[in-house]
């Protein structure tokens, strides 16, 4: 694997949480998962020297406190963290809100699937796409 670094799940349903890490489990993913419930939680963790870089982060855009849009407004014009890759993960289908985060600089934009074997299938794709890129530091 190419790119073994962590993953950021950034992610307030704890089903969905669970979720992402049985799928990654499941598609034998080695990147160390670190998940956090907002996007303020998020910011102090890439804030953190003590924490790795993550390789990518996974957002869902609908959460407490902080949510993904602003979240992304923050840290695509930090010019210590605007390079990690940001994938959505949502289950939101407003097109305004895709059309607003690809704007930002998202690296992509996925609904999550109903069907878990959908699920994994989209993770492990997800995950492949990361493991294989030449990703910047």
């Amino acid at each position: 694997m190419k790119n073994p670094k962590p993953i950021l799940l950034i992610e307030d349903d704890k089903a969905d949480v669970m979720t992402v890490k049985r799928a990654l489990k499941e598609c034998h993913a080695s990147n160390q998962l670190f998940v956090v419930g907002n996007g303020e939680d998020a910011l102090s963790f890439l804030r953190d020297e003590r924490n790795p870089r993550p390789g990518f982060i996974l957002l869902d855009l609908n959460m407490p406190k902080m949510g993904g849009i602003e979240f992304l407004e923050i840290v695509k014009h930090d010019d210590a963290l605007k390079h990690i890759p940001v994938v959505v993960l949502t289950t939101s289908r407003q097109e305004s809100e895709r059309i607003e985060s690809f704007q930002l600089g998202v690296a992509g934009y996925v609904i999550k699937p109903m069907n878990y074997h959908q699920f994994i299938d989209m993770v492990r794709a997800i995950t492949h796409y990361w493991s294989i890129s030449e990703v910047g530091d």
